[in-house]
């Protein structure tokens, strides 16, 4: 029995060996194939439109190709649980935002992801501050005007929203200034901002990148940014504190991610092309066309800053009184 017994435990061994041995060999063969990239967001959103930028570079500099796939709808969960779901070999990957990451858990009763233990972060990519949008006929031309007209005409306003970073900024708006607001939630933000440049909803929060656009052509009129103080990327805008909204300062952040258990070689190996990249100063520059303040990290940085988001969203949606849904 004893012999038996020794067998097992050597066969055991030799088992746990062997897929030590697999792992680093695939590690050491990475990439190989191409790797495909989940977005929780529609194409044009400005999420998809940045991570095409950055993929275009990460292709040449792995040798690869990189495919989009966007995977919209349930505020992010369906691309989040489909990538928490595939196998931890590097070539399944979620480019999100605070919305999967940071406000979900708070926003939504039933979860289907866990965003700590079923990811493993590999590297942060930077901010994309939101603004305020109108639609030209709202008669406000500031911020402290739209909350005059709000309260003098009750429920007569409405939201659109595509993304946490929009329900949460709405939410915080309506309940900070006091206002009667209508939420009218969409799958993402461009058939959102449609509905609000036809007129059908009054007003969005929406990244630089989606809405300015617009605004340039007069479609929609912008009345502040949403973080603390003013974004370089719109200097003319007041931020939201600034035109007398109190305690208001939500910005949407962007990282990469893969299923919990990548190997730390292909984390490594991911996370150091990925910073190259963002931190070229002529991508840099021209992400910041795009809306996007780009910056990097270790994994362990975006590890660590995703469990201080989860902090200040859960903030952010108690004090806006925001109920599951």
């Amino acid at each position: 029995m004893l012999s038996a017994l020794i067998r097992n435990l050597y066969a055991a061994g030799a088992a746990v060996l062997c897929l030590a041995a697999a792992s680093t060999a695939q590690a050491d063969n990475y990439p190989s194939r191409n790797i495909t990239l989940v977005l929780p967001f529609a194409a044009g959103s400005g999420t998809d439109t940045t991570t095409r930028l950055i993929s275009h570079h990460l292709s040449q500099a792995l040798g690869v190709g990189i495919v989009i796939e966007n995977k919209a709808g349930a505020n992010g969960m369906i691309a989040a649980t489909f990538v928490a779901r595939a196998a931890p070999d590097g070539y399944t990957l979620l480019v999100t935002t605070n919305t999967t990451h940071s406000a979900n858990p708070y926003l939504l009763k039933s979860l289907t992801y866990d965003p700590v233990k079923d990811f493993t972060p590999i590297a942060r990519t930077g901010d994309l501050p939101f603004m305020l949008v109108v639609h030209p006929d709202v008669p406000a031309k500031t911020v402290g005007e739209l909350i005059a007209y709000g309260k003098a005409n009750p429920g007569k306003l409405s939201y659109a929203s595509g993304s946490s970073s929009a329900i949460v900024s709405g939410a915080t708006f309506a309940h900070n200034a006091g206002l009667d607001l209508l939420h009218v939630p969409y799958k993402s933000s461009p058939p959102a901002l449609n509905d609000v440049m036809g007129g059908r909803v009054s007003m969005m929060f929406v990244d630089i990148l989606t809405g300015l656009p617009h605004v340039k052509g007069n479609a929609l009129r912008a009345l502040a940014v949403t973080t603390k103080d003013r974004s370089p990327l719109v200097p003319n805008l007041p931020s939201m504190q600034e035109a007398g909204v109190p305690d208001f300062d939500i910005s949407s952040w962007q990282g990469y991610f893969g299923p919990a258990g990548v190997p730390k070689e292909i984390v490594t190996r991911l996370n150091a092309e990925i910073r190259k990249i963002v931190e070229k100063p002529e991508i840099k520059a021209q992400l910041a066309t795009l809306g996007m303040d780009a910056f990097s990290g270790t994994p362990e940085q975006l590890g660590t800053f995703v469990g201080e988001q989860l902090v200040l969203w859960e903030k952010l949606i108690t004090n806006a009184k925001i109920e599951k849904q």
